[in-house]
């Protein structure tokens, strides 16, 4: 079929796509086209979400929805899935490479499904695995009932070191709320209060003392890189698998940026991450691991996770291969080269950062200097066209709802195209936003930590900052919806 004078490949196959949605449910087609608007003519600074390429895109799209493969590869409980079998191969074989692991499994639905993956494993291949072979049984349907109860208290009895929400970790790394902090007893590890780094000697005393199962590296909101091989070596020393949750910065650990001793891969048994983020890819996650604990992750399904998804995986292997590309490298780069302008700009105009920079892709703004909460900020923002969103900071007095805070992330604006000037200009903006808002008073008439006024003409005047900025690099210039 050939394409339209004047149409690209990808215009077309988009608008087809949404005229057939229309036919069906002409509310969700609009929705979707809103979406692409919205997102064309905002500044997106949220440190976890980035633009998929529309070859990711429409591989998200087709019929491997309509099959389930419960198993892995060569090894399902599904028959006629061989065409699974050839895409989940396919990814998993570009991880590999990507990442130079021995051993990558591409089908958790998402970051937590990953971890919960990793985490399964490591008990198993830790905790069970040798409780069978203690009680000479093969399988765990072979215990007595006496046996299997007291494997399951020994699975539940075990520990987790992570690092603390406030210092930049994640809900999902043993925290109450979390499945992870129900599973696990868990302490957590913090940053310097004075330098808002991590302390290894302080960390290295906490294993010690706690001696946990897993000590579990990676961040949400940390602006620093970490030294997985003096994690590794604390890990060595107490027994624990080093599981490293590497989800906000696989793209630059997948674009040679981060090497050595802060690459994860090189030093962790087991690593999850998600796939899109600054790697780029759907929504998604993934395990990769040593081969100790290869059989045990791949046993993720049925283990925790539903039926694999083909059709994301499809995207994922399209991803990864974008991913491997000579460009991907030097996008990597360009995202850490404009998170430290962005960081530079905002700190020339006195705005207050946690550990005063970064060394990867987000920076963290401690916004209270102007008298005003995280959401606040964020909400002044958005409304002047600048996404964000409110973040805790180490011993945040407004806690985890309103914060102290808001993170900013480089990634998807360094897919637009955007350089170091434009983030300089982006900082003069969020600093001439941050200092026209002030707290609002509340319905009890005393000063809110959500409700907010922001200087008159400085949300229109920022918004057409914004759009003159973004009008030389075009959002899906390759996709018109006519």
């Amino acid at each position: 079929m050939s394409t339209p004078t004047g149409v690209s490949r990808e215009s077309l196959a988009f608008r087809n796509a949404i005229d057939v949605v229309r036919g069906v449910e002409p509310a969700v087609a609009d929705a979707i086209t809103a979406e692409l608007a919205d997102q064309r003519e905002s500044l997106k600074l949220i440190a976890s979400e980035n633009y998929a390429s529309p070859a990711v895109l429409l591989a998200m799209g087709n019929w491997f929805s309509d099959k389930y493969a419960e198993g892995t590869i060569g090894r399902r409980f599904y028959a006629g899935c061989r065409n699974v079998d050839t895409i989940e191969s396919i990814a998993a074989e570009h991880a590999k490479a990507l990442f130079g692991a021995e051993h990558a499994y591409v089908q958790p639905h998402s970051g937590i499904d990953a971890n919960l993956v990793a985490f399964w494993a490591i008990l198993a291949a830790r905790i069970e695995s040798p409780a069978l072979k203690r009680l000479g049984a093969r399988h765990v349907n072979d215990l007595t009932d006496a046996d299997w109860a007291a494997l399951r208290r020994e699975l539940g009895d075990q520990r987790m070191l992570g690092m603390s929400l406030d210092a930049g970790g994640h809900l999902t790394h043993g925290f109450r709320p979390n499945i992870s902090g129900k599973m696990f007893d868990q302490r957590s590890y913090g940053t310097d209060p004075a330098t808002g780094l991590v302390d290894y000697d302080a960390l290295r005393e906490t294993a010690r003392e706690f001696r946990p199962l897993i000590l579990v590296g990676g961040y949400s909101a940390y602006p620093r890189k970490v030294n997985f091989r003096i994690m590794r070596e604390i890990a060595d020393e107490v027994g624990a698998v080093l599981m490293v949750d590497m989800a906000h910065f696989a793209g630059l650990v997948a674009g040679k940026v981060f090497t050595g001793d802060f690459d994860p891969v090189r030093h962790a048994q087991v690593v999850t991450t998600t796939t899109h983020k600054s790697l780029r890819g759907p929504r998604g996650g993934m395990v990769l691991c040593t081969s100790e604990f290869s059989d045990q992750v791949d046993r993720g399904c049925p283990m925790v996770l539903g039926g694999p998804l083909g059709n994301m995986m499809a995207a994922k292997a399209v991803a990864f291969a974008e991913a491997r590309q000579p460009a991907f490298a030097d996008y990597a780069q360009r995202i850490v080269d404009n998170a430290a302008a962005l960081a530079e700009g905002l700190l020339r105009r006195d705005v207050r950062l946690v550990t005063g920079g970064t060394d990867n892709h987000l920076v963290l703004a401690d916004v209270s200097g102007f008298g005003i909460t995280g959401r606040q900020a964020e909400a002044a923002l958005l409304e002047s066209g600048i996404v964000t969103n409110r973040n805790s900071v180490p011993a945040d007095p407004n806690g985890a709802w309103y914060t102290s805070g808001i993170r900013l992330g480089t990634p998807a604006l360094t897919t637009r195209g955007l350089g170091t000037a434009e983030m300089d200009e982006i900082a003069d903006m969020m600093a001439d936003v941050l200092a026209s808002t002030k707290p609002a008073a509340g319905a009890d008439g005393k000063p809110s930590k959500a409700q907010y006024t922001l200087a008159d003409g400085v949300a229109d005047r920022t918004v057409k900052r914004a759009g003159e900025l973004l009008a030389g690099h075009p959002l899906y210039p390759s996709v018109d919806l006519g």
